[in-house]
């Protein structure tokens, strides 16, 4: 026979386990994470993308997947015409916002870093945009 205190506790990790996913409100409605990736995938360009990591942040863990999105989505827009050492210099710029960070605790320094590369690749997008000239914006 299990204890008072077994079932209480059986009882709320099976509460938590049939649980679906933590919503949040993002633009003006409730969505799971995975649903913000979602439209941060279906928005145009970089832009968009990195608009509804900011009206959809955490400031927490849950934004390194958010930022990771708008990396993805930033990057279409430059990468390809990235030569070595340009790529090269674009990594190192993404290590100094990993490094800077690496040694605070906390959640919040995790989203402060997935922001710091979204602006990166943010730059590097705007740069590759306006080189390209007002037909490709």
């Amino acid at each position: 026979m299990l204890s008072r205190s077994c079932l209480a506790i059986l009882a709320v990790v099976l509460s938590i386990a049939g649980t679906p996913a933590r919503a949040m409100v993002c633009m003006e409605k409730s969505m799971t994470l995975d649903e913000v990736v979602d439209t941060i995938n279906a928005q145009k360009g970089c832009e968009s993308a990195m608009k509804v990591f900011q009206d959809c942040q955490l400031t927490a863990s849950g934004d390194v997947q958010l930022g990771a999105a708008v990396e993805k989505k930033c990057e279409a827009d430059f990468m390809p015409g990235l030569n070595a050492a340009q790529k090269q210099a674009y990594q190192r710029e993404m290590r100094v916002c990993d490094r800077k960070y690496r040694n605070k605790s906390g959640t919040m320094y995790l989203s402060f870093a997935a922001f710091c590369r979204a602006e990166v690749a943010q730059r590097y997008s705007q740069r590759a945009l306006q080189a390209a000239g007002p037909k490709n914006r």
